[in-house]
């Protein structure tokens, strides 16, 4: 099966697509079975109970539509659980290889993590879902996101952006009038934070997804301004993490901290203390994806205090780059009991009014649009950047499931002073090559 790394495309026809970065956090549960009833749906026909795994991101989403869809198809109830994204990337996995996967699953885009779309179809355990209607409405640059050899075989609703989430509150009480443009102004905005006593960026990286998070904000800018053919040079063994603009990034990465600009522990700190940071104002900002700004403005006082800017990974504003790509989805187990009410549930995602539904709850960009579609104000920072300035989450196109557990520990390690960025990088080349 095609593999994307194979298929020799440039950063534009992958623009905007999400790579397998997770956007997880504590593990939750609910479910559309109805409070009472019998166990036959209309006209007596077997009730069905469909499985759904997913990462807690979805679950807002995913709320909304399950109750819309036991309005809309009786006789079938949905059981939805969710858990950290470390956890649906091994024992997930390991079901869906062992043939006892859920009927419906969270799937990642690209190949770069256990639970990508390509990592997944590989093994031939993707339902097909082609011959819905919504997917002839999937733009041409996102399709590589969706389809290997032609096939759509994941759902997701729309497009996502990693910048930083910031508590306007703050900001104006440290005296910064708007965001930065530049590095230096963003280190400048940093400096007054800190000296207004608060926490100039909240970073939980005890939670290891989010790790990755500030390298991602920063690489668009430090690698691909450069050279945006830098994925077809790697994957050609022209080009490497360690002699690359990754080392730039992981330099300015530890230069916040040595500067004093993240929390105290930041290893200790999980992704539920960065966003309670924030929203309660006792941080300025935190790097992050907007999947999860909703469960930010849920945390805080006045939701309105808090928004999102571009982070700046460059002295030059012209030269500012920023990632941005399709959302974690779904798929349907190829194998399942079943598959045709699986399918047909993500046909019911694809109306373009539960696109706009699931874009809505975790503030994206949505995948088609009518006159019904709303994107959030906090993106509209980002959207002039999405022309020709954006590009996919670096682990899009990674060739294998090693590489981004190795750039978390490594980041882990690097704030420890565990390692050098050297020897991060090293690593990241080793597992790129395998």
């Amino acid at each position: 099966m095609t593999d994307l790394r194979d298929a020799k495309m440039s950063r534009a026809q992958f623009f905007r697509m999400m790579g397998g970065l997770a956007v997880a956090a504590a593990a939750a549960g609910c479910s559309t079975q109805p409070k009472s009833g019998g166990a036959t749906g209309a006209g007596g026909a077997a009730a069905v109970d469909l499985k759904f795994v997913g990462v807690a991101d979805q679950k807002t989403p995913m709320d909304e539509l399950l109750a819309a869809y036991r309005q809309a198809k009786a006789g079938v109830s949905i059981t939805a659980s969710y858990a950290p994204t470390d956890q649906v990337q091994t024992s997930l996995r390991t079901q869906l290889g062992a043939g006892n996967a859920p009927d419906l699953h969270v799937v990642y885009p690209g190949s770069g993590s256990a639970m990508s779309m390509t990592q997944i179809a590989e093994a031939g355990l993707l339902a097909d879902l082609s011959a819905q209607a919504w997917t002839n409405s999937i733009p041409a640059g996102f399709k590589p996101a969706f389809q290997v050899e032609g096939k759509t075989l994941m759902y997701s609703a729309g497009s996502t952006v990693i910048g930083a989430i910031y508590n306007k509150k703050v900001f104006q009480e440290a005296g910064i009038d708007a965001p930065p443009t530049t590095w230096t102004e963003f280190l400048e905005v940093c400096e007054k934070l800190k000296k207004a006593g608060k926490i100039p960026i909240a970073l939980g990286a005890q939670t290891p997804w989010v790790t990755q998070l500030i390298t991602y904000a920063l690489v668009p800018s430090t690698v691909y301004v450069k050279d945006p053919t830098f994925d077809d040079k790697q994957a050609a063994g022209q080009a490497s993490f360690a002699q690359s603009g990754w080392r730039d990034a992981m330099e300015m990465y530890l230069e916040l901290q040595k500067r004093g600009y993240f929390n105290d522990k930041p290893n200790g700190t999980t992704f539920e203390q960065q966003t309670s940071m924030v929203a309660s104002g006792k941080a300025g900002m935190a790097i992050q994806v907007s999947a999860v700004l909703p469960g930010f403005r849920d945390a805080a006082t006045n939701p309105d205090d808090l928004s999102m800017f571009p982070v700046p990974g460059a002295d030059d504003a012209a030269s500012v780059w920023i990632p941005a790509g399709v959302v974690v989805g779904l798929g349907a187990s190829a194998k399942g009991k079943h598959a045709e009410e699986a399918k047909a549930f993500i046909d019911f995602l694809g109306k373009q009014e539960n696109i706009n539904r699931w874009s809505k709850a975790i503030a994206a960009i949505p995948l088609t649009q009518d006159a019904n579609s709303a994107i959030d104000p906090a993106l509209e920072s980002f959207l002039p950047f999405t022309k020709d300035r954006a590009v996919p989450f670096m682990d899009q196109r990674w060739p294998n499931a090693e590489v981004q557990p190795t750039h978390l520990a490594a980041v882990q390690d690097l704030l420890a002073g565990k390692t050098t960025i050297d020897k991060a990088l090293k690593k990241m080349d080793e597992a790129y090559a395998k």
